[in-house]
């Protein structure tokens, strides 16, 4: 086992509030007993994976994976609902996050939410996560970096993680206040979840470029979801429109190395291409576990057309080299 997985998430120590909620997002049981959750567009039966420890365990052995970054099911909206109604229960979940992980030998490294209604709470929250908890950072909702002026909304929160250094995980999520999406008219599912998702993280990504969030923050590892989307697809377009269109400026290239990626529910192809336009020392293995959970993961690494040293650099190199300064 050599695999380092930075994307994935847990839902233990939150399923308990959720049981108590009568609207969504909240947790229910079917008729068979089983745990369903119930998400801002949509509900799943939950797997052992959501909750059961061993069960992830014994899953990351069968894939080969020796340590797990574990976060805060950001996509839920849970971190977004009113600070004096859910504020307790994030802070209860980062509190039996942060107790997991040190108690697992290494095998667990957590990313912790924040009560982002409240942003003064918010930033206190990410003070203690660092110095108290002793987690390597958050999971933001990728909402508030659809723009720059939004994101500004959580510079008390940036100017908190960069006190010690933090990994701050972009994911796709709601911000405060807004509304879940209207499902498509017709296969949804496909439209919402990849076709939209994808091209949504590669403005996310352009918010932290244009933004210079790396500039303004540069102790704080910036982490974008599932390679940054359409990013390394539309890479050539947008340095032509750069120079064919005002102010006539290469477009910055190497500025996209100023953020770290993971592989989440992405094939070799696209980690090939990936590793050409960020490098793969800029990269990371991704499972998305346990929405994801393809069995032998690491096979997507393995089977890409890069070379050995390309492979480690993404199986562990990189994830490794955030997680020591971290600790």
């Amino acid at each position: 086992m050599r695999a380092i997985d930075m994307h994935s998430h847990y839902y233990g120590g939150l399923v308990d509030d959720l049981l108590k909620r009568d609207r969504r997002p909240f947790v229910s049981r079917n008729a068979a007993g089983r745990l369903v959750l119930n998400a801002m567009t949509a509900s799943t039966e939950m797997s052992d994976g959501y909750t059961d420890i061993p069960a992830r365990l014994a899953w990351m052995d069968r894939n080969r994976i020796a340590t797990q970054l574990m976060t805060f099911p950001g996509a839920l909206g849970v971190d977004v609902m009113p600070a004096a109604e859910i504020a307790p229960a994030i802070l209860s979940y980062n509190d039996h996050l942060a107790g997991l992980c040190a108690g697992s030998g290494g095998r667990f490294a957590g990313l912790a939410g924040l009560p982002l209604d409240d942003m003064s709470q918010a930033a206190a929250e990410m003070r203690r996560i660092r110095h108290d908890l002793r987690l390597p950072g958050v999971i933001l909702p990728g909402n508030y970096f659809l723009s720059i002026e939004a994101v500004r909304r959580l510079a008390p929160v940036f100017d908190a993680a960069a006190e010690t250094g933090a990994l701050v995980m972009i994911h796709p999520g709601l911000m405060p206040g807004e509304a879940p999406p209207e499902p498509y008219p017709d296969t949804s599912v496909y439209r919402a979840s990849v076709l939209n998702l994808q091209a949504s993280l590669a403005q996310m990504g352009m918010t932290v470029l244009a933004g210079k969030l790396a500039e303004a923050w540069p102790s704080i590892t910036f982490h974008l979801v599932n390679l940054g989307g359409t990013l390394p697809f539309v890479l050539e377009r947008l340095e032509a429109v750069a120079l064919s269109r005002p102010p006539h400026e290469p477009f910055p290239r190497e500025s996209l190395r100023g953020m770290v990626y993971d592989c989440a529910s992405l094939g070799p192809r696209a980690l090939e291409l990936a590793v050409r336009t960020f490098g793969a020392d800029r990269i990371m293995l991704g499972t998305d576990y346990p929405i994801f959970t393809p069995d032998q993961v690491a096979d997507t690494v393995e089977v890409a057309e890069l070379t050995d040293a390309e492979k480690d650099m993404i199986l562990a190199g990189t994830a490794s080299r955030i997680l020591d300064r971290l600790r």
